[in-house]
């Protein structure tokens, strides 16, 4: 698996949430969109894949996490401190 505070550029770190996946998951950095590519195993549905990619990432990277942007899209920019 890949490590995501490799790519925290400034405190950030631009994310692509892959939903309804069988496990949560680093899967590899995309470097056209200049984003990690992140499966979570809930849907996209009532917030429930933000708050699943926030303690995900949160575990992984053993510090806290926040969404800065990107809310409602596939695409994210999470705040890293």
């Amino acid at each position: 698996m890949i490590n995501p505070s490799d790519y925290i550029r400034d405190g950030y770190l631009r994310i692509i949430v892959k939903p309804n996946k069988k496990q949560n998951y680093a899967l590899g950095y995309d470097y056209e969109k200049q984003a990690l590519i992140i499966e979570i195993k809930v849907p996209a549905e009532q917030n429930k894949a933000n708050k699943e990619v926030t303690k995900f990432l949160s575990k992984l990277m053993k510090k806290k996490v926040k969404i800065k942007s990107g809310h409602t899209s596939k695409v994210k920019v999470l705040s890293v401190y």
